[in-house]
């Protein structure tokens, strides 16, 4: 390989940016060795919908996304370097691994899989036909459906007890379906659901059902010890909420036929955290382990990047290439948040943009082409207040935005208020936001400005292809909640075919703004996407990255 070649090579990609992942870029960067750590939807992983952590050493308390925030920037101050891409396939044969992404193909000498695990179905009968009508993964995302609720919480480990004590804040009740005799997790998490006086645990219950008509309006279960069967309904015939948690399945599709995997999917490792292919590590949840906790995954990455280090160190050797050292700016990080050292306009005194968020935000703006309308439509209600000081504080950043309040009086008032994006040349985008845009919304709205703006965000070919071929007018209605992680990539996907196709359109709404639709929908978990092609509305529920949204679309 030339020497002018060297700075197109990493000696290492990490696949998945959660604690197993940002640890071992840490440790990587550290030792100087250029590392990227490649994530599909938001760096922090399955850990960031986790309220509160009290049981990392040495933090006291904090949320799950804190937690992780602090690791990536803790990466970033070493000069480990932070991609936004989905990893399609990987060429490990050579001593130059490849790595193939949505956003191109990254060469390197080692690679690291810490892409995590998702939670699994229980299996029950009906639980995929009322996914997102009474079923639900995620207490965070979709607690505050069954707000007044019976609440049924199914699985015996960590995440149960947990969630079942988060979900008290919500339901009026939560009943713990525990298959074995007892929890499996640690004494003191048990001990704090058996002691909620708005929960009950059942041991040796199986779910066997969900019944009902939209959504679910009762449960079926088995007292395994006596064999008896039990049936439950809400005294008033409403809603029942039932939230599965039952482990983790690992995502290792991408090394399936190629690593060695054990019958459960994991991925089998020696004692260096190596797999079966030379210069592939593991590390964190796709792992075969005993216990599944931050604190395990930061070991197992810091351990697997000090493994790492000496198998880069023989690989330099071996292939005589030195890619550059990453740039250390801990300094920075120390003194100031690490966002802060982008040059970017202070933030104005009552800005719902801070100063760091206005650094990211001139990192995004900085590279648009085309100017941009913020048009909104208001009802001189709070939330119209409150969208257009986000609308102004995001203007205030570029002066490729500019906003501008439309003819209202013509609107349906259901849909106020909202933001439409509009280009310079009066066209729309069919990009618009019901609601404000903010938690978890607020970065897909600004990357939904940049992808109607241009360049936009790289794609695979065979999606913009796919794109380009719709030829009938889509309508994509995507019901959020701005605390779910999993709503984002819903919203960016539909987002970008509509940027990219005038036949779509993209309306999102905060479902908590707007209720009329969740009845209508009978919505009891986000992401909610509706699809109207001219044939009728088609609901689908659940993360979709932009190949699985159009090949819904068909």
């Amino acid at each position: 390989m030339s020497e002018n070649n060297i700075d197109n090579v990493y000696d290492a990609v990490v696949i998945g940016g959660g604690p197993a992942g940002l640890t071992a870029a840490l440790y990587l960067a550290r030792a100087r060795y250029r590392v990227l750590v490649v994530e599909r939807e938001h760096f922090g992983g399955q850990i960031t919908i986790t309220s509160e952590v009290v049981n990392y050493p040495g933090v006291l308390t904090a949320s799950g996304e804190q937690l992780t925030d602090t690791m990536r920037r803790q990466a970033e101050a070493f000069g480990a370097e932070m991609l936004l891409a989905t990893v399609e396939s990987l060429d490990l044969a050579a001593d130059v691994k490849v790595v193939h992404t949505s956003r191109g193909d990254i060469r390197c000498l080692a690679v690291l899989l810490a892409t995590g695990a998702s939670p699994r179905s229980a299996g029950f009968e009906g639980e995929e036909d009322f996914r997102g009508h009474g079923v639900a993964y995620c207490a965070t995302c979709d607690g505050e459906f069954f707000t007044g609720r019976e609440v049924f919480v199914v699985g015996g480990g960590f995440a149960a007890a947990e969630e079942a004590v988060f979900l008290t804040t919500y339901a009026s009740h939560v009943t713990i379906l525990v298959y074995t005799d007892d929890f499996t997790c640690a004494k003191a998490t048990a001990d704090a659901a058996y002691a909620n006086e708005k929960i009950t645990v059942r041991t040796n219950a199986q779910l066997l059902a969900v019944e009902g008509d939209s959504v679910v309006r009762g449960v079926r279960w088995l007292d395994r010890a006596t064999g008896e069967e039990h049936e439950f309904s809400s005294a008033d015939g409403g809603p029942v909420g039932v939230f599965v948690f039952v482990g983790y399945a690992p995502a290792t599709s991408l090394v399936a036929g190629v690593a060695e995997l054990d019958p459960q999917g994991y991925v089998i490792t020696d004692d260096r955290q190596m797999t079966s292919v030379d210069g592939l590590f593991a590390a964190g949840d796709v792992c075969q382990k005993r216990l599944r906790q931050v604190a395990t995954a930061v070991g197992e990455g810091a351990a697997t990047a000090t493994e790492m280090e000496r198998y880069l160190k023989a690989a330099r050797e071996r292939t005589g290439i030195m890619p550059k050292q990453p740039a250390s700016r801990t300094r920075d990080v120390a003194e100031k948040p690490a966002s802060t050292a982008v040059a970017a306009p202070a933030s104005t005194p009552g800005s719902p943009i801070d100063d760091a968020m206005a650094a990211q935000l001139q990192a995004v703006f900085s590279r648009m082409q085309n100017p941009l309308v913020l048009r909104l439509h208001l009802d001189g209600g709070e939330v119209s207040a409150e969208l257009r000081s986000y609308m102004d504080a995001l203007a205030a950043q570029t002066e490729l935005l500019r906003v501008e309040e439309a003819d209202a009086s013509v609107d349906d008032p259901a849909e106020l208020p909202f933001v439409e994006v509009v280009r310079a040349d009066g066209t729309p985008s069919g990009l618009a936001f019901h609601g404000v845009p903010g938690g978890h919304e607020f970065t897909s709205f600004v990357l939904g400005l940049y992808n109607a703006s241009g360049p936009g965000q790289p794609i695979a070919d065979a999606d913009r292809q796919g794109i380009a071929d719709i030829a009938r007018p889509v309508s994509l209605r995507v019901l959020v909640g701005l605390s779910c992680t999993m709503c984002p990539d819903v919203v960016v996907a539909c987002q970008r075919m509509a940027a990219d196709n005038p036949l779509v359109t993209a309306n999102v709404y905060d479902v908590n703004r707007f209720p009329e639709l969740r009845e209508r929908y009978d919505v009891m978990s986000v992401p909610c996407l509706v699809i109207d092609d001219g044939t009728g509305e088609r609901v689908s529920f659940g993360k979709k990255g932009l190949s699985e949204i159009l090949a819904l679309v068909g």
